[in-house]
């Protein structure tokens, strides 16, 4: 009987631990800066976590050797709308830390995945993908998809967003949004990836990081030729 008992009990132990382990994979947080797009610090058990997420990557805003990127303040903003100060869920997958030592998660705020919602918008791509962490990936991906269908974004410039990063040639193209034609004509039009025709007026967010092959001197004239205008 005693050795009933004890076998019982056992297993009573090991399902309880398998359970605590289940509920783990949530970690409640308070969300004390947002660095940028796609990592935040947050407080956990008293401790400040640097967080970034995972299987995502958004444009350098605070890289040491590299300017502000293309969409990089947009992807910053947007963070930091959703989570500044806000109480926070991190959702683990199997490897918790990278090289840096910081929590690798999926940020949850009102019960919203904040890495989904990034991608959503175009203002990340699928990046570091890197086993065993890649429960969601496949949602990552088809979300990716749907984006630069869309040409939102990251994806509205064409050849910028690639599966080796962001091509770095913001200067350049900064250089180029200033450029006016001989007659002062300053409407961008813009070919991205998909073969779509999209023109820029110096009101479009994202008219400064836009490299034009046309410009035009009124939107009649980029109507005309077969471009439309920005989404915003």
């Amino acid at each position: 009987m005693k050795k009933w008992i004890l076998v019982i009990a056992v297993l009573f132990i090991t399902v309880g631990c398998e359970l605590d382990q289940g509920k783990s994979n949530f970690i409640p947080a308070e969300v004390t800066k947002v660095v940028d797009g796609d990592t935040v610090k947050v407080m956990v058990n008293g401790q400040e976590e640097t967080v970034r997420m995972l299987l995502i990557d958004t444009p350098e805003t605070v890289h040491p050797t590299k300017p502000v990127q293309p969409y990089g303040s947009e992807a910053s903003h947007f963070v930091k709308e959703m989570l500044n100060g806000q109480t926070i869920q991190l959702e683990m997958d199997i490897g918790e830390r990278d090289k840096y030592g910081r929590l690798l998660a999926y940020v949850y705020v009102n019960d919203q995945m904040v890495n989904k919602l990034l991608l959503k918008k175009g203002l990340a791509r699928v990046a570091y993908v890197f086993e065993p962490n890649t429960k969601y990936v496949d949602d990552f991906y088809e979300i990716q998809k749907q984006a630069r269908q869309q040409a939102i974004g990251i994806w509205s410039m064409e050849n910028y967003a690639t599966d080796q990063g962001f091509n770095d040639e913001s200067d350049k193209l900064q250089q180029s949004s200033n450029t006016k034609n001989g007659n002062g004509c300053s409407i961008k039009g813009n070919i991205n990836s998909n073969g779509e025709k999209i023109y820029h007026t110096e009101e479009s967010s994202s008219y400064h990081v836009t490299k034009p092959e046309e410009i035009f001197c009124t939107e009649e004239e980029a109507v005309a030729a077969g471009y439309r205008a920005v989404k915003r």
